[in-house]
């Protein structure tokens, strides 16, 4: 990305007059954006000359892909948008990662990008110059547009708002031409929106049709060994899922995406555990599962599809989940929340339910014993560590994760949350150098809630140059990095397949003196209980804090990234 230094603004444009830069910022501020986290370039200097005086917080990363992670992190801590602004090119491009993982955990980041003038055809080999770069986000996203004139700048933002807020929630990609950004434009008054910024900032109570959900609650009704599966799109559903599962009796099993969405702590709560074997052999026995706001997908599941005799009653938003990776006996398309509260509500009227049994109930505490032991085995390498991590945060604070075998085996199903979105895992796309840069985000987009970074070594490096933008930050962030020196789940990989092991073993660089040299603090905590201690202070210090862990009690072949 090439940058380089604004001119000085220019006076402020009357009301209802200005270049297509302030048009768009003047639209974002109308639609309740109050960050932006984006790199000024060559490009896109018109946007920013107008941000400065907008209201909104423009936080600058190292790197595009940070500010994806960022936007990521923001959206999941706040609950609204993420918003996003690059360069073209190689800008834009650098975001594609964070694009991809926003799509595969359906979290609302808009991307914005200059791009070429209209009309200009490709390969005149402009500054920053791509093919088709909005046809390479729209592979991406779920969908790329460009605008080519002054009216598009209040149109898409609005309509990509809007479909944050009434369908499954997903990346947006909008390219403002070069020449749009700097023309003169006209509107009558304030940029209009479709939907004012209270409006966006929840989903749309959007119900199902009322003959799917008599026919859903008879099924539920008749359960006798009913389970719950609540996936991303429950999250927002969280207090409907646990009074259905109080009224029912059925346990829930979440997915990574939905950890939270029932306290942990909760006696029916089974965890994030779609993944451990006596989890999935407990809903094999299930004569109902109510599966919601989930694909059910492998990337949850780790073994490929559910086996899933019983009945199965889904709720998405989005119709197109309705048989995907099981078939449903009825399917429910609405709003999460709104879809479990009419079937609770169709519930109450119906006087011959029948309840479970107190032999299930009893059951219910065996597999939940059986669900954590099977965990503990397979993260016993984690399992204090974890638990050092959830001792030293308070309840409300936020973990970030990155895709590493600690994260995976240990803080997925042992690091214990009561609400959602208090777990922060890059899940199905699955990047690394996701953790630092969520976790800033989310200190942006909630500047008061502790929060704390888990990575690897090797994770960690995709995004360590985010510590800068955290040390201006200046919030206390612990960033805990478990030490193998190299990408340890990919030397697990290479013994199991029998590949000879190349390029997995790298030596780390001493964290400590690279925390020192951002002008951050660093230290190596090397026992369950330092890791607490040095946890608890950091949360008390300006500035993030790296934490050194040794990797725990390492076997041949195996690790962490």
């Amino acid at each position: 990305m090439t940058s380089g230094h604004a001119p000085r603004p220019a006076p402020r444009a009357a009301d209802g007059r200005g270049t297509g830069g302030r048009l768009l910022v003047d639209t974002l501020a109308g639609l309740g954006v109050d960050t932006v986290f984006g790199i000024p370039g060559i490009d896109n200097l018109e946007i920013f000359r107008h941000l400065g005086r907008s209201g909104i917080r423009v936080v600058t990363p190292r790197h595009e892909q940070g500010a994806g992670y960022a936007a990521h992190g923001y959206a999941r801590v706040t609950g609204r948008p993420g918003v996003v602004l690059t360069t073209a090119g190689p800008g834009l491009l650098n975001a594609a990662a964070a694009a991809g993982q926003a799509y595969s955990d359906s979290v609302p980041v808009l991307f914005l990008s200059a791009g070429p003038p209209v009309g200009q055809p490709p390969g005149d080999g402009l500054l920053h110059e791509v093919k088709d770069q909005s046809g390479a986000m729209d592979a991406i996203c779920a969908w790329s547009l460009r605008a080519t004139d002054a009216g598009l700048l209040k149109e898409l933002p609005a309509r990509a708002f809007h479909e944050f807020a009434t369908r499954r929630p997903r990346p947006v990609h909008i390219e403002i031409p070069a020449d749009v950004l700097a023309a003169e434009v006209s509107w009558a008054g304030p940029p209009e929106t479709h939907m004012s910024a209270e409006r966006t900032a929840a989903r749309s109570a959007r119900t199902a049709e009322p003959g799917g959900i008599a026919h859903a609650a008879r099924l539920i009704a008749g359960a006798r060994r009913p389970v719950i599966v609540a996936g991303g799109g429950a999250r927002a559903a969280s207090a409907a899922v646990t009074r259905l599962s109080q009224e029912t009796g059925a346990p829930v099993v979440t997915t990574a995406n939905g950890k939270g969405v029932i306290d942990e702590g909760h006696p029916h709560a089974l965890g994030a555990a779609l993944h451990l074997r006596s989890a999935r052999d407990f809903l094999r026995g299930a004569d109902v599962v109510l599966a919601v706001g989930t694909e059910l997908a492998d990337t949850d599941t780790w073994s490929g599809p559910l086996d899933l005799p019983g009945d199965v009653v889904r709720v998405d938003i989005d119709p197109g989940q309705r048989d995907r990776n099981a078939a449903a006996a009825r399917a429910l398309t609405g709003d999460a929340d709104a879809v479990l509260r009419q079937l609770l509500a169709a519930l109450g009227t119906m006087p011959d339910r029948t309840p479970v049994s107190e032999a299930y109930r009893r059951e219910l505490a065996r597999i939940r014993d059986r669900i954590d032991a099977e965990h503990v085995g397979q993260g016993a390498r984690w399992t204090a560590l974890v638990d050092a991590l959830r001792a030293a945060m308070p309840p409300e604070a936020v973990l970030t994760s990155d895709s590493s075998m600690v994260s995976h085996y240990g803080a997925l199903k042992g690091f214990r949350v009561p609400r959602p979105d208090t777990f922060l895992h890059p899940t199905g796309f699955a990047t690394l150098g996701f953790a630092l840069p969520a976790a800033i985000g989310a200190l942006v987009g909630r500047p008061g809630l502790p929060v704390v970074a888990l990575t690897g070594d090797g994770g960690l490096q995709f995004s360590v140059n985010e510590l800068a933008t955290a040390v201006l930050l200046g919030r206390p962030l612990p960033v805990v990095i478990v030490d193998n020196g190299g990408y340890g789940s990919v030397r697990t990989e290479q013994s199991r397949l029998g590949v000879p092991p190349l390029g997995a073993d790298l030596p780390s660089p001493d964290f400590t003196a690279l925390a020192a040299a951002y002008g951050a603090h660093g230290v190596v905590a090397a026992s369950p209980a330092s890791v607490s201690a040095e946890v608890a202070a950091a949360l008390e210090r300006r500035g993030p804090t790296l934490i050194t862990v040794p990797d725990p009690s390492p076997t041949p072949g195996d690790g962490n990234d």
